[in-house]
């Protein structure tokens, strides 16, 4: 059986798997989880980062799949997310004061990992990580030898509005009100899951009951909406990346996986990203695909895997 094909208990940290906590530069502390490769990272070693709101037991099945193919694998929280604390005025609205300080938390990460892990080492990420991950290639603050990013919030679903004017509304909300609270509606209990939710991420409905099981498992993970200060500067990192010549100066080859489906984040937008990249590849699905392509129903999950695998051997090959 190939690694693609293995399954594990997506309810249950792998045995081989450790959890653990990494402590930033300024002394806060995050969750990261580690897997050593099965043949002790032979492959290289692949860092991987989830989305806003989001948390890496929700991606154990696909870390696996890559420990399985050899690979020494770290995933780890976003300060403020998940196990990480909260940053914002109360449990469950996700705030930051500027996405600067996530990606330079990245580096962070970055250089205390790859001083301890074999190569070639990888950086892969999901939604808001994969924004993230390419704002801190765009400022030169990593330097993995390739990058592997699913359904990039590169731009954020919404009204078809220039960038310069959502972002110009997302700063009077930040001043009209507190930063720190909630930009959209959630549910009529705070952290509950709204209704019909499933349908935006994917098809797959038992994947999709593991991440509510891991939620009441481990309280401490439930997320609610982004706070309009996490809007703001959401947008205003994504006017970042949208400079001329900010994604173009960026060699390092870069996997796109999109699809035309999403309604969290802007497909077009990825679509661009893959050609402004000099080294950027674009695989692309449909309907059959909602927004968490990596945790969709096995046709489209094994495609996506196997098109990672593929992506990797050859532009950054076993050393």
């Amino acid at each position: 059986m190939s690694a693609s094909h293995q399954t594990i208990d997506r309810r249950v940290i792998p045995p081989a798997a450790k959890e653990s906590t990494f402590t930033l530069a300024d002394g806060h502390a995050i969750r990261r989880i580690d897997w050593p490769g099965v043949d002790e990272g032979g492959r290289g070693s692949l860092l991987f980062l989830p989305g806003r709101g989001d948390f890496y037991e929700k991606y154990l099945e696909t870390l696996d799949h890559w420990h399985r193919a050899g690979w020494r694998v770290t995933a780890a929280d976003w300060r403020g997310q998940a196990g990480s604390g909260r940053l914002g005025g109360d449990a469950v609205t996700g705030h930051i004061d500027d996405f600067a300080t996530w990606s330079e938390d990245l580096a962070c990460l970055w250089k205390a990992w790859k001083a301890k892990t074999p190569g070639p080492h990888i950086l892969g990420a999901h939604s808001m990580g994969a924004h993230v991950v390419m704002r801190a290639l765009v400022d030169g603050l990593v330097d993995p030898e390739a990058v592997v990013l699913s359904a990039p919030m590169i731009g954020m679903a919404g009204p078809p509005l220039p960038l310069a004017v959502l972002h110009g509304v997302a700063r009077a909300m930040t001043r009209i009100g507190k930063p720190t609270r909630p930009a959209w509606k959630w549910s009529e209990k705070p952290g509950e899951m709204p209704a019909r939710r499933r349908d935006l991420l994917t098809h797959d409905a038992d994947r999709y009951a593991d991440e509510l099981w891991w939620r009441e498992k481990r309280p401490e993970l439930v997320m609610g909406p982004g706070s309009w200060g996490w809007v703001e500067r959401a947008y205003a990192s994504a006017r970042r990346l949208g400079e001329a010549g900010a994604m173009e100066a960026v060699r390092v080859p870069v996997l796109i996986i999109s699809t035309s489906a999403d309604r969290l984040v802007d497909h077009a937008a990825a679509v661009r990203a893959a050609r402004r990249l000099p080294g950027g590849e674009l695989i692309e699905f449909g309907e059959e695909a909602h927004h968490e392509i990596l945790r969709e129903v096995d046709p489209v999950r094994e495609r996506a895997l196997a098109g990672i695998d593929e992506f990797l051997d050859r532009v950054a090959p076993r050393k």
